[in-house]
């Protein structure tokens, strides 16, 4: 095949994370090596900036601002919650046809790589050569066959470290603390909480994951076995946690169903109402227990920038790197990119290019959830194998002290 040139464009789309700008910098970085790309063109807001002719031009970039826009949470260049159709990807492509891009580089999750998938048969269809590349971002590591997904570990980060703060506020002044997390389907970034954990009575004590269904009695038996053993109680909850049926709970307890341009329920709308009534029912199913608390981390789990994963950081530029790679490597190649745990005894991942049918297939599963090995028999814990799994992509967490208590006698005799 003979090299392909022309332009190319980059976009970021979905909720944004604090690494992925190493993505778009790794994009960059890597575009700037070949000189068949003749512009990089960034666009703004995801697809739409290719609908509505709102570019930046990235490939001559100095390097010392492309390592300062790397290092700076969320989507540089704007990001959408647009989900295209057939129509809406037929003007994208015809958006990049105007423009001579034959390069198309998207940052995102499983909606960003069902859109790329869509563009790339338009193309097929159309005759026209455009390598068409996925570059992997979620922080609910939900994506098909990766290993996992960048974007991941450092809100697994955030969510140990604030966990790790929590458990020594619940210690200091005992009594039940609730908090709400991010995790629609899959209940990753709840089930990092258990990072947080230094010793045998430390927080999180329960843990509850939409992939089990969440049961109100049960719920308050395995509260007051816990305040019963340790005179105080941590607990994770995603915001995504379904009853015997399959129903939301944040959406039963919403006043009003809102929903995202995907038609999702917006699960946040109702997170902060499903911790205050998990707070209130505790309350008045468990009277002893005098101090219940529930917050709910929002959106700060996102895009916080004070607790980046270094492997996390690495990873989110290598992915972006490669994506460029595949595709101007012989032959060329549509697909996305996945990371690939490498075995041995410490930690190394490699990347593979994998079709975009198989990370956006036509028909479910479209996401992954937590594997059943990783949850407790209970349904309301972690095992130590997800321990082994996601300690490396978060690192080494904050250091805590404490005083241990002795007997008195021991002292005065």
């Amino acid at each position: 095949m003979a090299v392909l040139k022309g332009n190319a464009v980059v976009g970021q789309a979905g909720g944004p994370t604090v690494v992925i700008n190493q993505s778009l910098v790794g994009v960059i970085q890597e575009v700037q090596k070949h000189p068949q790309i003749e512009t990089l063109l960034g666009a703004r807001y995801g697809v739409r900036g290719v609908i509505d002719d709102n570019f930046i031009d990235l490939k001559r970039q100095p390097t010392e601002m492309l390592e300062i826009v790397a290092r700076t949470p969320a989507s540089a260049l704007g990001a959408t919650r647009d989900k295209p159709n057939d129509e809406y990807c037929l003007k994208i492509f015809e958006g990049f046809r105007k423009h001579n891009v034959r390069y198309f580089f998207y940052i995102g999750g499983n909606d960003s790589a069902q859109t790329a998938n869509i563009v790339n048969k338009i193309a097929q269809r159309e005759k026209y050569d455009l390598q068409v590349v996925h570059v992997p971002k979620t922080i609910d590591n939900d994506l098909l066959v990766t290993d996992h997904c960048p974007g991941y570990g450092s809100a697994a980060r955030f969510v140990a470290s604030a966990f790790i703060g929590d458990n020594l506020d619940n210690r200091s002044l005992p009594g039940v603390k609730i908090n709400v997390l991010m995790g629609r389907e899959a209940g990753f970034i709840t089930a990092a909480s258990i990072l947080a954990r230094r010793r045998e009575d430390d927080g999180p004590h329960l843990i509850y994951l939409p992939e089990r269904s969440f049961l109100l009695e049960r719920f308050y038996e395995d509260v007051a076995a816990v305040v019963s053993k340790y005179g105080r109680c941590l607990v994770a909850v995603s915001e995504g946690i379904r009853d015997n049926e399959g129903t939301y709970w944040a959406t039963k307890l919403a006043k009003q169903v809102e929903k995202d341009s995907f038609g999702n329920v917006q699960l946040s709308a109702g997170a902060g109402a499903l911790g205050e009534f998990l707070a209130g029912m505790l309350k008045q199913k468990l009277p002893q227990i005098k101090r219940v608390r529930a917050d709910t981390y929002g959106y700060l789990q996102r895009s916080f920038p004070g607790c980046t994963s270094e492997v996390d950081a690495w990873e989110a530029r290598l992915v972006g790197q490669m994506g460029v790679s595949y595709a101007v490597g012989a032959g060329g190649k549509d697909g996305s990119v996945a990371l690939v745990r490498l075995p041995g005894t410490s930690y190394a991942v490699g990347t593979e290019f994998v079709a975009l049918d198989r990370v956006a297939p036509a028909k479910p599963p479209f996401t992954k959830g937590v594997p059943c090995e990783y949850i407790s028999p209970a349904g309301n814990y972690i095992t130590d194998k997800f321990l082994s799994y996601v300690q490396p992509l978060v690192g080494e967490l904050p250091r805590v002290g404490w005083f241990e208590q002795i007997n008195t006698e021991e002292i005065w005799g």
